[in-house]
């Protein structure tokens, strides 16, 4: 049996000027979407692709998805609905982040659904239907528990008891503790979401995000929306991720030093060197989204990750030394052979050997940051067999 090779797309900064590299598993995402599908069945299963597909490009991953049987997509603004509209003509795309009336001719024009989350919002989107023959759709999102966006459970239900000339077509809420099975706000808000189902009775439903996915009450539902599960994310804390790694960082390391024991290294001094140290400096930093509280010292967040962030070269973990500064990250590679690792080679800063939400929790923060805040200075490659398995 003969294995595919991947067909690579570059994108981004010129990989000969470039202080770092993303590679991106398409391959991997599609794999990851399908397994995801299996698991919402009998669901149907869209995809969350806003922020620009979690930093990982529309244009790149929303064709892939539609190959793959993703006919919907939910994004935040309209703005990313017409840029996945641009590459899946024929796709449903919801629009999370609320509707101002100013919009209203791009939902007239492009075919995208609004998501309504408040009486404001209904009130609105009624008057600018009016005397339209064709009520243009919408999504209702009702809160169940998160207070963030959506109607309340009793105004939504009052709302489907008075009726409307056109109901929604999708029907939504938004889990806010999923990825902790034992917390008890998961089981309200599904019970919450039933009542709701009853009184809306015959519109599609959708409450699973990506951990939702993962829940034994999410059954019973026509939609799954997930999101950073499809892009290697962990859906569930405190278990083993399921999900295969799309996305690998890595940095150019630009110079090989040696400090002294005793000196200090970076701003503020923060790291005293505890021996003769072999330092790698690469060209990564907080502009490029690697982000400063991945530094070890010096930072109020490190106090519960002393030892901060770590980058994987030559076989082995090596750790962040002193500040992640905007363009450069130091790490002691004292420990590598000294004929290992030389300018120019690449470290990992997270992929197959440093997991993301394992380095996410590193800088304290969440996998989801970490792929948003991916720089455009890196050289981007895309990897896409077209087998998706």
């Amino acid at each position: 049996m003969t294995t595919r090779k991947p067909n690579v797309t570059t994108t981004g900064a010129d990989p000969r000027l470039a202080g770092g590299r993303l590679t991106i598993d398409l391959d991997a995402l599609t794999a990851n979407w399908l397994f995801l599908a299996d698991k919402s069945k009998p669901a149907q299963t869209g995809a969350v692709v806003k922020a620009d597909a979690y930093g990982l490009g529309i244009v790149h991953v929303v064709p892939v998805l539609w190959q793959a049987g993703c006919r919907t997509f939910f994004v935040a603004l309209a703005e990313e609905g017409l840029r996945v509209k641009a590459v899946a003509p024929d796709a449903r795309v919801f629009v999370l982040n609320g509707f101002f009336a100013d919009a209203f001719p791009v939902y007239e024009q492009s075919d995208l659904i609004p998501v309504l989350g408040s009486l404001q919002e209904l009130s609105l989107w009624k008057h600018l239907n009016a005397g339209r023959q064709d009520k243009l759709p919408y999504a209702l999102n009702v809160d169940t528990g998160m207070n963030r966006l959506g109607l309340n459970v009793s105004e939504a239900i009052a709302f489907a008891a008075k009726g409307m000339d056109e109901m929604p077509v999708l029907l939504i809420t938004h889990l806010a503790t999923a990825d902790d099975p034992s917390h008890a706000l998961s089981q309200k808000q599904f019970e919450s979401f039933q009542k709701l189902r009853a009184a809306f009775k015959g519109v599609e439903s959708s409450i699973a995000n990506s951990p939702g996915v993962f829940h034994t009450l999410h059954s019973g539902f026509d939609l799954s929306r997930p999101g950073v599960a499809m892009y290697g994310g962990e859906p569930v804390s405190n278990v083993a991720n399921p999900m295969r790694p799309v996305v690998t960082l890595e940095a150019r390391i630009v110079q090989i030093r040696t400090g002294l024991k005793g000196e200090t290294v970076g701003y503020g001094a923060t790291a005293t060197l505890e021996r003769d140290t072999r330092i790698a400096i690469c060209s990564v930093g907080y502009a490029d989204g690697y982000l400063r509280s991945f530094s070890g010292s010096g930072v109020p967040l490190r106090n519960a990750v002393v030892k901060g962030g770590a980058g994987f070269l030559a076989g082995r973990k090596v750790p962040v030394i002193g500040r992640v500064t905007m363009d450069l990250t130091s790490f002691d590679i004292t420990d590598l052979a000294e004929d290992a690792v030389k300018p120019g080679d690449f470290i990992e800063l997270f992929g197959p050997n440093i997991a993301l939400d394992d380095a996410a929790r590193a800088a304290g923060t969440i996998g989801y940051e970490l792929l948003t805040s991916l720089g455009n200075r890196f050289h981007r490659r895309y990897l896409h067999s077209g087998k998706g398995d």
